[in-house]
Formats: C-alpha cells, sequence, structure tokens
C-alpha cells in the first residue's frame, strides 16, 4: 500500500517519533505494579523494548520516503 499522505508533525508528533508507543510503555510497566507484580512489569518492560526496537526501525524505514520528499 502506497500512502499520498504527509507525515504528521503537529502535536505529540512534534516532539516524540512514536508518542503512542509512549503511553504502552507506561501501561505495560504501570499495570503490574498497580497489583505489586514487579516481576511481570521488569520482564514485559524488557520484551516490549525488544519489539519496539524491531518495529520502531522497520517504521523509520519505511517513512524515510516520506521524510525526504
Amino acid at each position: 500500500i502506497i500512502l499520498e499522505e504527509p507525515l504528521v508533525v503537529r502535536g505529540p508528533f512534534k516532539y516524540l517519533s512514536h508518542p503512542n508507543y509512549m503511553l504502552v510503555v507506561a501501561e505495560i510497566i504501570v499495570a503490574p505494579m498497580v497489583l505489586g507484580l514487579v516481576w511481570v512489569a521488569l520482564v514485559f518492560s524488557l520484551l516490549n523494548a525488544a519489539m519496539l526496537w524491531v518495529r520502531i526501525g522497520v517504521e523509520h524505514k519505511a517513512l524515510a520516503p516520506l521524510r525526504a520528499g
């Protein structure tokens, strides 16, 4: 699928490339901590960080042509 829309650079995207991922990171940490499950927060945060490392890299490559033009 080829999108012809420009990248959004207003609002939270002005400061963060992936503001929605920041909310997910916070949720993955906070939800288990509320229940006292520190080990769950730690394990899932590490797994989420690995997944986001790959996902954000792929997204940056896919969106590179839109940033250049």
